[in-house]
């Protein structure tokens, strides 16, 4: 009985081992950012703060997943490593979160064949009336899941900082039909 039990232990730690090694393998993978996403040169926050020192990394540039850590997806562009900080989606697990922010389709082709007013808005990071939620997310990044738990909602909440929060308002179409925020902020995110 001693023997079997420990042919089972084995047999489990071997099957434990086996598995955290193809999940790790499944983790990494070459992609795109699905969006505008702001850095600081190492950290990308999925809050996506327009802070000083910050820069928008376009939608549709080259990176790899090469990792996770804790409530972080770890990944390469241009051969520089950066983190993007799971901050206010931790509803989501850290391969679902790595899959909205690095796709395996680059977007450039989708956004090419946007109106010329919506490229304009996504390669500014801000919004214009008629966007879809799909071109929003291109523009602005994804909405931090743990205010915006369903993505097909008639009203988003974004944060330009954490002192200036601003909501998409949709339509029944599903497209953006205006904006809700003070004066500075809709300068700032709105293009009419």
């Amino acid at each position: 009985m001693r023997i079997q039990a420990s042919s089972l232990s084995i047999a489990c730690a071997a099957l434990l081992a086996a598995c955290a090694t193809s999940a790790s393998a499944e983790s990494k993978y070459d992609g795109y950012l699905c969006c505008n996403l702001r850095s600081d040169g190492s950290w990308i926050s999925d809050s996506n703060y327009a802070e000083n020192g910050k820069r928008v990394i376009p939608a549709g540039t080259p990176a790899s997943v090469t990792g996770h850590g804790r409530y972080r997806v770890n990944i390469r562009i241009d051969g520089q490593r950066q983190a993007i900080g799971n901050d206010y989606s931790r509803d989501l697990d850290l391969d679902t979160f790595a899959r909205r922010y690095v796709v395996t389709e680059d977007p450039a082709a989708k956004i090419a064949t946007w109106p010329a007013k919506v490229q304009e808005a996504v390669r500014r990071a801000k919004i214009t009336p008629g966007m879809t939620r799909e071109q929003v997310i291109t523009s602005l990044g994804y909405p931090i899941s743990s205010e915006n738990p369903d993505l097909e909602a008639p009203l988003w909440r974004y944060w330009l900082s954490s002192f200036a929060e601003f909501q998409v308002l949709f339509d029944g179409a599903g497209r953006v039909r205006d904006i809700s925020t003070d004066a500075n902020t809709r300068n700032l995110v709105w293009v009419p």
